[in-house]
């Protein structure tokens, strides 16, 4: 009975240093190799930031293999990219209401589907899966919006979201050899 006993405690014990101690260590070390960053935009009447983990290319081909086509993104490193709009606006034909959402992505080599959730999950993805499942509900999703792909003239090492404009505002995403556009308007 004591064994038994003991061996619970010790369970317990080594449960609550992973969950309290080993799992704020990985999520710091994970961020030293993609670090937080957060692109913003404050004009014509609109406010918009999106908050995101910048991973690095380091030789590696990144879409069709490091991010598989045809299967969703969290877009990015660690905790899934947030969204956030202070009024309501428009991607391209559909109504984002005024908030904070997770953004995801299922990339293809011409295209992809953007989506902005609801939910903005912890973590982003399961851990048994190894991170190639994500935590994403389609049912939150408010919007859904397809976009062409484009490619750079050189590559971009590091994962970068950023606003643009050149008579339109576009949300772009650019990584490796791929840039992605989205139109925004109020």
């Amino acid at each position: 009975m004591k064994f038994l006993k003991w061996s619970l405690i010790t369970v317990v014990v080594l449960g609550l240093l992973l969950v309290f101690v080993g799992m704020p260590y990985m999520q710091e070390q994970t961020k030293k190799h993609s670090p937080e960053k957060t692109a913003t935009y404050s004009q014509n009447g609109m406010d918009l930031s999106v908050h995101y983990s910048s991973p690095s290319k380091k030789g590696r081909v990144i879409f069709g293999e490091l991010v598989p086509y045809g299967v969703v993104w969290r877009t990015g490193a660690n905790e899934p990219t947030t969204f956030t709009t202070g009024g309501d606006m428009t991607i391209l034909d559909k109504k984002l209401p005024a908030g904070t959402y997770s953004l995801w992505t299922r990339p293809e080599a011409s295209e992809w589907q953007v989506m902005f959730n609801k939910e903005v999950p912890d973590w982003g993805v399961t851990v048994l899966s190894g991170g190639k499942e994500t935590t994403r509900d389609p049912e939150q999703d408010v919007v859904q919006v397809t976009v062409p792909a484009t490619t750079t003239a050189q590559p971009v090492e590091q994962f970068t979201i950023s606003f643009e404009e050149d008579g339109q505002l576009k949300l772009c995403l650019s990584w490796d050899q791929t840039k992605v556009s989205v139109p925004l308007n109020q």
